[in-house]
């Protein structure tokens, strides 16, 4: 039979469709539907991906129905692949008669498994847009293998894939009514809404100013939109938050405004973030963050759950968090064992996956396996009682250990890892505590080494740092940052050190004078509640100071600015851009680093990314650190969660278990990733 040329020019237009939805042997049938404000988004374009290292490949493409359904076939996705769907163009039912919405874009991130079913809505993208910020470029998802799937296992917990409602985390105790998340989130996806549905002639014109970034590049669709924001939480967010009541505004005679999600926000939010709260696996008061090679979080936590604890009793354990928040650590008691007791700032993982925690309570360090496994002994590493006060440990990137004694200023090198090889530095000939340091120590708090294979330790007593190489410990350096109470510390990638300053410049001689005498007596709960009273009555005191390779401060340091109130950890993300936890504030900072290029246009170094009072939400407590992990994820530790409860006599029997914070809050995909475990310097995927 001969066909007509009609034929065939019907054939050839539809002919990408029918070749990619073809059905393989392995694939399965994905169903789905596509909503706009709860209601079918008719003959819109639905097309399956899988995202990797390359490009990412088409799969499946095929048309919502009348009522929004579609039904593709779905292979399952090769090698590390991450399977997403993006939805473009289509008609809104929401707003009948309004015809055919080119700027419709909306995408819904569904990881390595195809799912039985799928919704793809405004909430799907902007939980999708949210946790794959850092690898998203239009609709094309592309990233490493590891950051893919920390991004993708998160998705859920912000919303249900399946009916494109509120997922699990998002609405538990800890974030629902204790956050403004849940706002956030839904204001967000009713602004896109607007869009989506048309619901005022020029609402995507509104939508796209309002969602402009720096660079001036204006978005054209839902998804850059979204992205945008997402990629630039800080920058305007009034604008964006004002067409809520041009779009949705009070009926008269109501209360609540007609919104297709709920709740929305009151009043407008000084960032578009949307952090999550997790907690369980022993948790309680954490203090140092770190990342094994899989992602997971390690922490070692002050106090044991339940406990009555006070700043002067550390008695806690060892938890971890897989990249999606859910504990892996037994649920009340976290890891035991190897002589771990109370850790403070001091948590390492090495090539291997083992963890290195040092302890204040029993004045050890500890060693666990992947598993959470002892491989110390009961009474840990304590060289026969010669350890003080134990805070920061890190791994060397030839795999030695080296960690420092805030009691007796002494440093301690364990070769390859090797605690019978251990050794002391900087000790004082007694091995008891002291004020003439060989090393200029004074309360060693935490360390790091550069590329120059240096090692650079701070001070939380002084306004320096001290340095040293690995190799020649006896060839110590003192540097003078011009703030006072280091605690963190991190080197970029062009080798400067940027230290976090817990109580900023120009502290008052009686003070700095009562918190000597209480480092040199070893009274370290009533070191951090002297901090904790002075940080409460000068508002804003804290600063980040940066020193050069050569040792000299970069101009204008220390920085102050971006929410910089008793800044206790600091942390490098893959584009060189600078992060500090702040313990008084609790907020995070966010500055330019020495790559200026990839901050916002016509930033300097040290100029704050963050507002004012730097990035909040997410139920945050007084935090001590802050990382980064694979996907771009932003981590800090809630390490106090009612100071009154952490001082006799001011906890009562009511709260006398709230002195510690009860998680560790996650914000998404807000920095350029950075390699796991972290072991030297921070190391990004480009």
């Amino acid at each position: 039979m001969k066909l007509s040329r009609r034929f065939w020019s019907i054939l050839l237009a539809f002919g990408t469709t029918i070749l990619v939805a073809t059905p393989s042997a392995s694939a399965q049938q994905l169903e789905g539907q596509v909503l706009g404000a709860n209601a079918p988004i008719a003959n819109a374009t639905v097309t399956l991906w899988a995202a990797s290292a390359d490009a990412p490949v088409q799969l499946s493409q095929t048309k919502s129905g009348t009522d929004g359904s579609f039904a593709l076939d779905a292979p399952a996705p090769s090698g590390d692949s991450n399977l997403y769907l993006v939805v473009t163009g289509g008609e809104p039912t929401a707003n009948n008669g309004s015809g055919s919405n080119p700027a419709i874009a909306l995408i819904a991130a569904v990881g390595p498994t195809p799912p039985a079913k799928v919704t793809i809505n405004e909430m799907t993208t902007i939980a999708s847009v949210w946790t794959h910020a850092q690898f998203l470029d239009g609709t094309a998802i592309r990233g490493h293998a590891l950051g893919l799937k920390i991004a993708a296992g998160n998705v859920p917990n912000f919303v249900d894939l399946a009916t494109g409602a509120w997922g699990d985390a998002i609405q538990d105790p800890l974030n629902s009514t204790q956050t403004q998340t849940m706002a956030n989130f839904a204001t967000l996806a009713n602004l896109l809404s607007a869009c989506v549905t048309r619901a005022a002639t020029d609402a995507c014109d509104k939508i796209f100013a309002a969602t402009t970034p720096p660079s001036g590049t204006v978005p054209t669709d839902t998804l850059a939109a979204a992205l945008s924001v997402a990629r630039n939480a800080a920058y305007q967010p009034e604008k964006l938050f004002a067409l809520l009541d041009a779009f949705y505004p009070v009926p008269e005679g109501k209360t609540l405004r007609q919104t297709p999600y709920l709740p929305y926000l009151s009043f407008a939010p000084t960032a578009w973030v949307l952090p999550l709260k997790f907690t369980g696996g022993g948790l309680s008061a954490p203090g140092k963050i770190m990342f094994d090679g899989e992602g997971n979080a390690w922490t070692g936590v002050n106090f044991i759950v339940g406990s009555q604890a006070s700043d002067d009793l550390w008695d806690g354990n060892l938890s971890k968090f897989a990249p999606n928040g859910d504990p892996l650590s037994p649920i009340t008691t976290g890891f035991q064992g190897g002589g771990i007791e109370g850790p403070g700032f001091g948590t390492a993982v090495d090539a291997d996956g083992r963890a290195w925690v040092t302890s204040t309570g029993s004045k050890t360090i500890s060693l666990f396996d992947n598993d959470g496994k002892p491989l110390s002994p009961s009474e840990g590493y304590n060289f026969g009682g010669q350890l003080g006060i134990m805070q920061g440990i890190i791994v060397a990137p030839n795999g030695d250990v080296w960690a420092v004694d805030f009691e007796k200023d002494q440093v301690v090198h364990l070769p390859k890892g090797d605690a019978s090889k251990g050794t002391f530095f900087c000790r004082s000939t007694d091995g008891k505590p002291n004020k003439d340091s060989p090393c200029k120590l004074n309360g060693a708090f935490h360390l790091a080494i550069d590329r120059q294979d240096r090692i650079w330790i701070t001070n939380a007593v002084g306004e320096t740092v001290t340095r040293f190489p690995a190799g020649d410990p006896t060839k110590v350096e003192v540097l003078h940052t011009g703030g006072h109470s280091g605690k963190g510390m991190a080197i970029d990638s062009q080798g400067n050190a940027w230290i976090a300053n817990t109580m900023g410049s120009g502290l008052d001689l009686a003070v700095k004078a009562k918190l000597l005498e209480l480092k040199l007596t070893g009274q370290m709960g009533q070191f951090h509640r002297v901090v904790f009273d002075y940080l409460n009555d000068n508002s804003s005191l804290g600063s980040i100071s940066m020193l050069r390779p050569d040792g000299t401060p970069a101009p204008g340091s220390p920085f102050h600015g971006g929410g910089s109130w008793g800044s206790w950890g600091v942390v490098i993300d893959g584009n060189d851009q600078v992060w500090s936890s702040n313990f008084a504030g609790q907020s995070i900072t966010h500055l330019c680093g020495v790559r200026t290029e990839t901050c916002p246009p016509g930033m300097k170094t040290g100029e704050p990314i963050s507002p004012p009072n730097g990035y909040v939400g997410g139920g945050m407590q007084l935090l001590t650190d802050i990382a980064i992990d694979p996907a771009g994820n932003v981590w800090v530790a809630d390490n106090w969660q009612r100071p009154q409860s952490c001082f006799t006599p001011y906890a009562s029997e009511a709260n006398s278990t709230l002195c510690g914070g009860n998680g560790l809050t996650v914000f998404y995909g807000m920095a350029k990733p950075v390699r796991s475990p972290q072991i030297g310097p921070a190391r990004g995927y480009d």
